[in-house]
């Protein structure tokens, strides 16, 4: 597996070893012990998540204030923006974001440490996005910071479509009135 770093502090993309043939192919798409080498952490996921989403679908910006999650996210069919947004007070990088195509071509995975809001657009007719959390689903700390923030300004690489957003996502806050890590 290969690692290629971000402009983000701990958020980290792989690219796995594909061996493929006639017949299809084959990957690890998770090993604990190379995941800790790479990382510095050692990976404790409690939960695996998957979604099914279609084109135009955004899904951000989402963290928990407690029993914050670390992501390792993928897409196992189509194609998606995938992003990562520090919000972590003490962090050189407060504020900044960071984005990544994640596809079932590519096999790529982005690793997004605990301390970042992290959404995803669909690009494709339709994804399945994958994802391995650190903690487990708590609503009651979940916090949503509004994907369109002008003072984050992500570009989403929307092409002046809009995007189809739950009506939570749709309740986002502002990005200077969100609560932070310190």
């Amino acid at each position: 597996m290969q690692t290629i770093a971000t402009p983000l502090d701990g958020v980290l993309v792989f690219e796995p070893k594909v061996f493929g043939d006639a017949r299809g192919f084959f990957m690890e798409s998770f090993n604990a012990r190379r995941f800790e080498e790479l990382t510095g952490h050692q990976a404790n996921f409690v939960q695996d998540n998957h979604s099914r989403s279609l084109r135009g679908v955004l899904r951000g910006l989402h963290y928990q204030i407690h029993q914050p999650q670390g992501k390792l996210v993928r897409v196992v069919a189509g194609e998606v923006l995938d992003v990562a947004v520090d919000i972590r007070k003490s962090s050189p990088t407060f504020g900044n974001w960071y984005s990544h195509r994640l596809s079932a071509e590519n096999k790529a995975q982005l690793w997004v440490p605990a301390g970042f809001a992290h959404g995803f657009v669909v690009l494709s007719e339709i994804a399945d996005f994958l994802y391995k959390t650190t903690d487990y689903w708590a609503p009651e700390h979940e916090r949503c910071i509004a994907w369109n923030d002008a003072d984050l300004a992500v570009d989403w690489q929307l092409d002046g479509t809009a995007p189809q957003v739950s009506a939570k996502d749709a309740q986002g806050i502002a990005f200077r009135d969100a609560e932070v890590f310190p």
